[in-house]
């Protein structure tokens, strides 16, 4: 659109293969704490850091790699992407009653508005987006965003 335009910040964290999730939450939490969302929107950072454990998780569990974290926030969403070495894409899927793990998409998939996974050169980015306190009081009649499945 001619005349408009999109202001964002955003941040990245390598998170190598030994580092703790722990320290990836720590970080998110800090950035999400400069926005101002801790104090507009505590339930949804609390859905930001769920997801970002799961990402980093995944990306050191499943694909044993180091984790990439990227977080980036404009005037509508704020986008949490994790890239990791692996070309295998997270599907949700059920997981048993007796098992330990194989919920952790199913999670994301029901805290962020939406989220996506892209084949990238070396590996795949798993992108998570929230929407931002302010695009939610603006959006009263605004349709249910479609979740990826």
């Amino acid at each position: 659109m001619e005349g408009s335009s999109l202001r964002a910040v955003g941040w990245a964290r390598t998170l190598p293969l030994n580092s703790e999730v722990k320290t990836a939450r720590d970080w998110a939490r800090e950035h999400l704490e400069a926005l101002g969302w801790t104090t507009a929107a505590p339930q949804t950072v609390d859905a930001v850091l769920l997801t970002v454990s799961e990402l980093v998780t995944n990306a050191h569990r499943h694909a044993h790699s180091s984790a990439q974290l990227v977080m980036t926030c404009d005037d509508h969403c704020l986008h949490v992407s994790v890239h990791d070495r692996s070309g295998d894409l997270p599907v949700a899927r059920e997981a048993g009653t007796e098992s330990l793990g194989g919920r952790g998409m199913l999670l994301v998939d029901a805290m962020a508005d939406t989220w996506e996974s892209r084949p990238c050169p070396h590996g795949k980015s798993v992108s998570a987006c929230f929407r931002a306190p302010d695009a939610k009081t603006h959006e009263v009649d605004a349709p249910t965003p479609s979740r990826h499945r």
